[in-house]
C-alpha cells in the first residue's frame, strides 16, 4: 500500500458507487482514513468492508446530501471518529435522461437538489470543520458538461454549471480572507459507472455514456493524485479538452453537431425493462458497484489537463478565427 496520503483524512460524499467508491478505495490504497458518505448504508458497509481488507481504516454516515443538518452532522461524526478532515470530496449525483419537455417539476428539482445543493451543503459542512484549523482541500468533482450542455440531461448539466459559479465565488472570498482553505475542480469525461443502469430515463432505450468512455479506477487515481497536488483546475481526458474548446471557440457550430449526434449517442439498442428501477429518490442497492455495463470501451488511463493550459489554448484558437476573420473581411473589401 503507498504511503502517499498516510495520516490524512479524506471524506467523499457519493461513495457508495462509480467515481466516489473508486477514488474511496484509491485513497485508502495511499494509506489514507476514508470517511464515506451516501445513502444507502449496506453500500457504504461494503465499501468499509474493502477498504479494511486492505488494512486501512474507513467510517460511514447514511445520509442524503439534500439534507444540509445532517450532512453536517455526518462530517462532525466522521472528524471524531476518524480525526481532523484534511480533504473533502463532493461526488453524490444522479441524472434524468429525457428532453426538458418531458421532465416533471419533481424531477428536475431532485437532480438540482443532489448535484448542486449538494455540492453547496458538502463544501459548507467542510468549511465548518477546515475553519477551526484554517486549513484543507475541497475538491469537486464535475464534469466537462460543466461547459457544455448536452441534449437529454438539461438538468444535471445546469447543476454542474452551477457547482463552478459556487465554486468561482467562494474561491474569490477565501482569498479575500487569506483562508488556508484550497478549493479545487475536477472535470471529468464520460465514465463507466452504474448510473447509466440506474439512472430515470424518459426513453424506450436504456441510457449510455458518449464515447469515449473511461474506468473508473482510472479516474481514481487522476483524483488521489490531483489531492495529493492541487491546482485551481484540472481537466480529465482529452475528450474534455475538446469539448470544452470547442465551446468556446464554436459554440454554434458545437450546437448543431450536439443536436445531430448527441441523442442516440446516449442510448444503447437495449429496450428498458418494465420492472425497472432508479435511485433518483432512492437507492437500488443491488446495483451499488464501481463499474457499469461499459468495460469492453472504457479506458484504463485518462490524461490530467490543467485548466490554465486549456484556456490559454481556447484563447490562441479565438485569436486564430478573429485573424482568419478579419483577412477575409479585408479581402473582401479590397
Amino acid at each position: 500500500m503507498s504511503q502517499q496520503l498516510t495520516g490524512r483524512t479524506v471524506v467523499i460524499t457519493g461513495a457508495s458507487a462509480g467515481v466516489g467508491r473508486a477514488t474511496a478505495l484509491e485513497v485508502a490504497r495511499r494509506g489514507a482514513r476514508v470517511g464515506l458518505i451516501a445513502r444507502d448504508r449496506q453500500a457504504l458497509a461494503d465499501v468499509q468492508r474493502e477498504i479494511a481488507a486492505m488494512g486501512a481504516k474507513a467510517a460511514f454516515q447514511a445520509v442524503d446530501v439534500t439534507d444540509a443538518d445532517a450532512l453536517r452532522a455526518a462530517a462532525e461524526a466522521l472528524e471524531l471518529e476518524l480525526g481532523p478532515i484534511d480533504i473533502w470530496m463532493n461526488d453524490a449525483m444522479v441524472t434524468v435522461f429525457s428532453p426538458v419537455e418531458k421532465i416533471t417539476p419533481e424531477e428536475f428539482a431532485r437532480v438540482t437538489e443532489v448535484d448542486y445543493l449538494g455540492f453547496v451543503h458538502g463544501t459548507m459542512a467542510a468549511l465548518a470543520q477546515m475553519r477551526k484549523r484554517d486549513k484543507g482541500l475541497i475538491i469537486q468533482i464535475g464534469s466537462s458538461l460543466a461547459y457544455r450542455g448536452i441534449p437529454l440531461q438539461a438538468a444535471y448539466c445546469g447543476a454542474k454549471h452551477a457547482i463552478r459559479g459556487f465554486t468561482n465565488s467562494l474561491r474569490t472570498e477565501l482569498i479575500r480572507d487569506k483562508s488556508g482553505i484550497r478549493l479545487t475542480m475536477v472535470e471529468l469525461p464520460a465514465v463507466n459507472t452504474p448510473q447509466f443502469d440506474w439512472a430515470r430515463t424518459h426513453f424506450g432505450l436504456e441510457p449510455r455514456p458518449v464515447a469515449p468512455v473511461f474506468q473508473p479506477e482510472a479516474i481514481a487515481r487522476a483524483i488521489a493524485g490531483i489531492a495529493q497536488r492541487p491546482g485551481r483546475e484540472h481537466i480529465l481526458g482529452f475528450s474534455s479538452v475538446l469539448v470544452i474548446l470547442g465551446n468556446m471557440i464554436l459554440p454554434s457550430f458545437l450546437d448543431r453537431y450536439l443536436a445531430r449526434n448527441a441523442y442516440d449517442g446516449q442510448m444503447r439498442k437495449t429496450p428498458v425493462s418494465e420492472d425497472r428501477r432508479d435511485n433518483l429518490f432512492a437507492p437500488v442497492t443491488e446495483l451499488h458497484r464501481t463499474r457499469g455495463a461499459f468495460s469492453d470501451e472504457a479506458a484504463d488511463e485518462v490524461t490530467i489537463w490543467p485548466g490554465t493550459a486549456v484556456r490559454l489554448v481556447a484563447a490562441g484558437g479565438g485569436l486564430l478565427i478573429a485573424f482568419a476573420l478579419g483577412l477575409l473581411v479585408a479581402s473582401l473589401l479590397t
